[in-house]
């Protein structure tokens, strides 16, 4: 691959390094079972984003020429061995062949999905710029000295060899799961240690949700718009979601009674409070709508409060209103302190506790001691709170500043601006301009991904945190500009 790709053709550099891998493959000069160079050194050779390399390679996986191995990188299919070997116009006519077997609705474009969003996440892109469409906060951010100071003394003595040759207890460390009740008082609800289940971070704590009280197949309410990775996890496990459009107060109550009446949903899974992409929160009077429908036709409301540590405290909560009856309340830490500890938890109503932790036995056994006693010192000292307290200043800091840029390059703001998360509309298809602005080493989170069924969608998701940089908003105007000109 010796031939730079170019920035003024009619295909995106997505396409073009895709595009020039397929050929290699299907002529066999990649044979089956070869490793395609890491993310981070194709884009080195090929002088492109890392993002633009995950896009490539998503591409690739799409029209099943390569396959993923975790931990171990991007190879060329087996099954690509039964491709004749032809020469010239020959092997253009098995290449276009091959293509006809693609997936059917494919674009020729890869196209940004959950997947792909949180595999950008574990990359730098390689001018290292900020990037838009990210979901946690820049690492800079993130005081981990006073994380690293209560490992140091939780792991002294005993401690560091107690963690290490034993399982941690089944629900969780019981010291963690009693400064979590306390939090919990703090936002009005009413939550015991022993309602209290820690997980590897709060993803796992929805996957065991549903594993522990859905079968294939049941119908699952979630906003729309919503979490990307929320459609992909439930899509992916068999339920039949089923969109509830989110407003400022709250979802579409009518949406959901026809839903109940229809359909018999099992779980309602909402982001009340700063509510992703939005960033609305729920109110009271949408919180006990919710709850008497759940009480009447027997739905359990999932409150993912993900966000709580930069939202207010008082901000209604189904759960302080249910008193964890009908609701499983659900959190961790990876937004605010340190992703890779991966510590999370859930709280559920007394009946379900056991049924909920036998899914989590089965699941990882444990969770990792040290680090939820190390967490447990940093609540009970107060220096989780007033981290939070830097990042809420931090925040309103960064989103005046992003706002500013937004509404300058003529974007338009749909809900008022809040918490960590900005839904704007640009005015043109956001996935069409995804694939441009990943030309330019720029990830974005368009805004069909953050809806059921995907299709043209003029907004984005923006991260206040990661788009007060004017660069990207000059590349922004220009990308917008050129693809008005083009309609």
């Amino acid at each position: 691959m010796s031939t730079s790709l170019s920035r003024q053709g009619s295909l995106t550099l997505t396409q073009q390094l895709a595009e020039r891998l397929a050929e290699r493959i299907r002529m066999r000069l990649l044979p089956a079972g070869t490793r395609l160079p890491s993310v981070r050194e194709c884009a080195r050779q090929q002088n492109v984003s890392a993002y633009t390399v995950v896009a490539a390679y998503d591409l690739l996986q799409a029209q099943g020429l390569v396959e993923a191995r975790p931990q171990r990188g991007f190879f060329v299919r087996d099954f690509v061995q039964n491709l004749p070997l032809l020469q010239d116009g020959q092997a253009q006519i098995a290449m276009k062949s091959a293509a006809t077997q693609m997936p059917a609705g494919l674009t020729p474009g890869a196209r940004i999905n959950a997947s792909m969003l949180i595999r950008g996440m574990f990359v730098e892109s390689v001018a290292g710029k900020p990037q838009p469409g990210a979901g946690v906060l820049p690492a800079e951010w993130l005081d981990v000295g006073f994380l690293a100071a209560a490992v140091r003394k939780v792991s002294s003595g005993q401690g560091l060899r107690e963690s290490m040759v034993r399982y941690g207890e089944p629900m969780g460390d019981s010291s963690l799961r009693e400064a979590l009740a306390r939090r919990m008082q703090r936002l009005g609800i009413a939550a015991s240690p022993a309602q209290i289940i820690t997980t590897m971070g709060a993803t796992q704590a929805l996957d065991i949700v549903s594993r522990a009280l859905l079968q294939p197949g049941d119908p699952v309410m979630v906003e729309e718009p919503g979490w990307a990775v929320e459609y992909a996890r439930l899509a992916a496990m068999g339920m039949r979601v089923l969109p509830v459009p989110r407003g400022p107060e709250g979802p579409d109550l009518a949406v959901m009674q026809r839903y109940c009446e229809t359909m018999a949903p099992k779980l309602y899974v909402s982001v009340s409070v700063l509510h992703n992409p939005t960033g609305y929160s729920l109110s009271a009077a949408s919180a006990h709508e919710v709850l008497q429908m759940a009480q009447r036709h027997g739905f359990y409301v999932v409150e993912d409060d993900t966000y709580c540590h930069i939202a207010p405290d008082h901000a209604p909560r189904v759960t302080a209103l249910d008193r964890l009856q009908r609701s499983i309340y659900i959190s961790g830490f990876a937004k605010v302190l340190v992703p890779n500890w991966r510590i999370g938890y859930l709280a559920a109503p007394p009946e379900l506790v056991e049924r909920l932790l036998d899914t989590k036995l089965l699941s990882t056994l444990s969770t990792p001691t040290l680090m939820e006693q190390a967490m447990a010192l940093c609540m009970e000292q107060g220096q989780l709170r007033r981290h939070a307290e830097r990042l809420r200043q931090h925040l309103g800091q960064a989103r005046s500043r992003s706002v500013a840029l937004a509404q300058q390059a003529g974007c338009r703001f749909v809900a008022e601006p809040a918490g960590m998360f900005g839904w704007v509309d640009t005015g043109v298809d956001t996935e069409t301009l995804a694939q441009r602005l990943l030309d330019e080493g720029y990830l974005i989170a368009p805004g069909a991904m953050f809806h059921a069924s995907r299709g043209a969608n003029t907004c984005m998701r923006i991260n206040f945190a990661t788009t007060q940089d004017a660069a990207f908003w000059r590349v922004f105007e220009t990308a917008v500009k050129q693809m008005q000109d083009a309609a």
